[in-house]
Parts: C-alpha cells; sequence; structure tokens
C-alpha cells in the first residue's frame, strides 16, 4: 500500500496547473489539486479571456466608423457596459464548467480550497485543515498585480478588479507602460472614456523594437489619449468624487478611477515553501532548471510563478514539459526561445524574435527590411492609421531573426511567423515565397532590398 495518497498533488488551477493534473490523471495517476478561488486562474477569470472579450468589444466603436466610408449607414450607437460584462461573465462561467469537467474526466480529485506546505510530501487544506501526502508536487500558482507602496495605492484598482466594475468611469488614469496597461488605455478610450496613460519610460512597451513602439504611441496620441511618459504616479488622494493622481513632476490629474498596471509578481506568498525547502529568488519567484524541478526533485513548478516569460502558452507547454519528464520518462528542457505574442491594441502589435537593437549587439551585419503603408481596410473608411511590417535579418547567415508588425489583426499575422522563425527560415525562402494579394500579409514576402544594414553596430543607410 502506497504511503501517498497521490502520485501527483497541483498546487493552483489556472491554465498550467489545470493541463498538467487533467493529462496526468487521464494517464491512470492519483491525481489531486488545490485551488482556492475560480478554476481557470488569471487567464480565464481575469485576464487574456476576458481581455480579448473587451477588446473585441472596444473594436466596434472603429468598426462603426469605418462603414461609413464603405457605404454603410449606421444609425449612433450606443454602448452599455451592464450587458457586455454580463455577457462576459456567461463565458467564464462556461469555460470554468469546461475546466472542471476535464478535470473530472481525468478522474482528478479537486479542492476547492489553498493549499500551503507541510513538509516536502505533504500540504494541508487551508479551508478545512485536511492534509493530504504526495509523492509529486507541483506548483502552479501563477502571478498578481504588483500593487507598489504608495499613499493612496487603496483606492485604485487593478486588473483583479477591471474587469467587474460596477459602472464604466467617464474617465480613467491608467500607471504603467506594458501590455496591459496598453491594451486598458486602448479599450477604454474606444468605449468613450477620457483616458490618461502615465508611464516612467520614454516610450511605451519598454521590450518591445522601437519602431513599433514609437507607432503606437503616435497612434494614441493621435486618437486622443494622453499619453504622459518620463513620470511616476506618487500618490493619489479622494477629491469630492473623484481622485487626483500626484505625479513626480508635480502635475495633477483628476479621474474617476486610476488604475495599476505596473506588471505582474510571483504568487508565492504564503504557501510556506521554507517547510519544503523550495528557493526563491529575489523576486519571490520560485527557482527551477530547465526540467522545471525546483530544489527539491519532486517538487516541479510552471508559468508565471517562476517569473520568466508570463504568458498562458507558456504555462501550458510548460506543464507538457513536466509531464513527459516526470511521468513519461522522457526529461523534456524549456524552449523559450523565439515565442511569438502580440499585443491587442487598436491597432494591435505581433512581434516574434529580436527586436533591431537587441540584433544589433548580437550579430556583426543586420540587414533591416521594413515597409510603412496604409492597409487597403483603412483608404476608403478615411482611418488615417499606417500599417508596419519588419524583418530583422542576420546580414551573413540570412536566418531571419526577428518579425514585427503593428496594423490590423497583427496577433494572427505572428503566430504563423513564429513558425517561419522556429524553423529558422533564411530571407531567400521569404523571398521565394509567392505573395497572396491583396493582403497586408503578403508584404512580408516583397520586402527583397534592404532599407539599411548595420555593420559592427554602425547603421549604413542605402
Amino acid at each position: 500500500m502506497s504511503i501517498y495518497d497521490y502520485d501527483l498533488f497541483v498546487i493552483g488551477g489556472g491554465s498550467g496547473g489545470v493541463r498538467a493534473a487533467r493529462l496526468a490523471g487521464v494517464m491512470g495517476n492519483r491525481v489531486g489539486l488545490a485551488e482556492g478561488h475560480r478554476m481557470g486562474g488569471t487567464c480565464v477569470i481575469r485576464g487574456c479571456v476576458p481581455k480579448k472579450l473587451f477588446t473585441y468589444a472596444a473594436g466596434y466603436s472603429e468598426a462603426f466608423e469605418d462603414a461609413k466610408g464603405f457605404g454603410w449607414t449606421v444609425k449612433k450607437p450606443r454602448f452599455e457596459w451592464k450587458k457586455l460584462i454580463s455577457a462576459k461573465n456567461r463565458e467564464i462561467a462556461r469555460l470554468e464548467g469546461l475546466y472542471h469537467k476535464g478535470l473530472e474526466n481525468g478522474r482528478v480529485k479537486v479542492y476547492g480550497s489553498r493549499a500551503v506546505f507541510v513538509d516536502a510530501h505533504t500540504v494541508q487544506l487551508e479551508a478545512t485543515g485536511e492534509r493530504v501526502r504526495a509523492e509529486k508536487i507541483l506548483i502552479a500558482t501563477g502571478g498578481q498585480p504588483q500593487s507598489p507602496n504608495f499613499s493612496g495605492q487603496d483606492l485604485c484598482i487593478t486588473s483583479n478588479e477591471v474587469f467587474d466594475l460596477e459602472m464604466l468611469p467617464k474617465s480613467i488614469i491608467i500607471a504603467g507602460g506594458g501590455y496591459i496597461a496598453v491594451e486598458f488605455a486602448n479599450i477604454f478610450h474606444s468605449f468613450g472614456v477620457k483616458t490618461t496613460l502615465v508611464y516612467r519610460g520614454e516610450l511605451i512597451l519598454r521590450q518591445f523594437d522601437r519602431d513599433l513602439r514609437r507607432l503606437l504611441q503616435e497612434v494614441m496620441v493621435a486618437k486622443g489619449i494622453r499619453v504622459i511618459c518620463n513620470t511616476l504616479l506618487e500618490h493619489v488622494e479622494r477629491n469630492n468624487k473623484q481622485l487626483s493622481a500626484i505625479l513626480s513632476d508635480g502635475t495633477v490629474v483628476a479621474a474617476d478611477q486610476i488604475m495599476l498596471a505596473l506588471g505582474r509578481v510571483p504568487n508565492s506568498g504564503g504557501l510556506r515553501l521554507e517547510r519544503a525547502r523550495v528557493a526563491v529568488d529575489a523576486a519571490d519567484a520560485i527557482i527551477v532548471d530547465r526540467y522545471l524541478q525546483t530544489t527539491v526533485p519532486h517538487i516541479w513548478a510552471v508559468g508565471d510563478v517562476t517569473n520568466r516569460i508570463q504568458l498562458t502558452p507558456v504555462a501550458i507547454h510548460e506543464a507538457m514539459c513536466f509531464l513527459r519528464t516526470a511521468f513519461e520518462n522522457k526529461p523534456t528542457a524549456l524552449d523559450h526561445d523565439l515565442v511569438a505574442t502580440a499585443v491587442f491594441s487598436h491597432p494591435e502589435i505581433g512581434t516574434v524574435g529580436l527586436s533591431e537593437e537587441e540584433a544589433v549587439r548580437k550579430y556583426s551585419r543586420v540587414e533591416i527590411y521594413k515597409t510603412l503603408f496604409l492597409p487597403m481596410r483603412n483608404t476608403i473608411s478615411g482611418r488615417n492609421e499606417k500599417m508596419l511590417t519588419k524583418l530583422v535579418v542576420d546580414g551573413e547567415s540570412r536566418i531571419v531573426l526577428g518579425a514585427h508588425v503593428l496594423g490590423p489583426d497583427a496577433g494572427e499575422l505572428i503566430q504563423l511567423m513564429g513558425i517561419a522563425l522556429k524553423g529558422r527560415l533564411t530571407k531567400d525562402v521569404f523571398d521565394a515565397t509567392m505573395a497572396v494579394h491583396p493582403t497586408a500579409a503578403e508584404e512580408f514576402v516583397t520586402m527583397y532590398h534592404p532599407n539599411y544594414i548595420y555593420r559592427d553596430g554602425k547603421r549604413q543607410d542605402n
């Protein structure tokens, strides 16, 4: 008789944890999973899924405007926030039900409770005090919004609360310049909310290619989004029915809501990791090796709690690698190279591989191919927003190092470009590929001559 209650116990019911638990159960293992909130984690409940639904809803604002140029007469549209919230809630409930059904089909025992470590093989369910022992344990508790400690911080909301506001604010200040801040600045602006973005850097989206950053910020400003850069939000005060944000340069901005989108941190606090001797780094991220093992060989961790690439597909991929390593005796190391990603702004950004700036630092000869044009859908609609497609190429091997796009459906385009870069295709293969016309994507295979090149870090224009 086994001394363990489970072959695997998973702490966390997000994308990575559920995938690992369900498939481990399908393999015939005894599996338990603890989740103290709703099943689905950040992505399903308060992240990717509701955010994309909001993005779709916001997109209709521009669609109604653009339709006029194509001959449509559109009566004055009216947006109802509460209807969107209700529709979002129904969809999330449906997806949460599917997660539960998948775990049930995998014969996974689900505990509706937070779990903490008692020792390296034992966890305790806080809701009941029950203790269970497992041969293997997977930590998949994800991340949470970073909330810096400043006066008035309690008056602000984060991405955890933004999806459930009772009323649509008339004005909002968003602090931050990453994915979440930029996406919600565009969403709220499209809903007719007076929107201000406050960011400490020179340009939004710090880790992206500079051309993308600059062009998107210019478009946002042209639309009417106020973008205040090189400035910090220092403290917040209540001023009658509004809130006042006091910035580091002395500027005071008033709004109905203030949203903090200042990054996310690992959700590792309170797990009592020290009892299991699981090590964390200075940012409280669980330390794992290339096979996702922690400092304790039978305890693994996947997803945002390891604080590497905070994306849902990465957590799911890591869960699959964990299963191969832990249960199929096929040690599978992580490959975090060439992860495609998108920012669902208006217009969208899609990117994979190296930016121009990164490539120049790493390669002695770099070729830059890019084109800026008005996409066909904007020609007669009157929308003066150009589209950018860009390739970064190693001038010696001809391998495409990076692909970047700003414009309609950028997220869809970059997924396919990710396959090309993962296959280490050369620019010659792109040139030999027949274009699909008329499309925006054809620009990626019709840029035959570099706009400029770099030799040993120095730019040389053609």
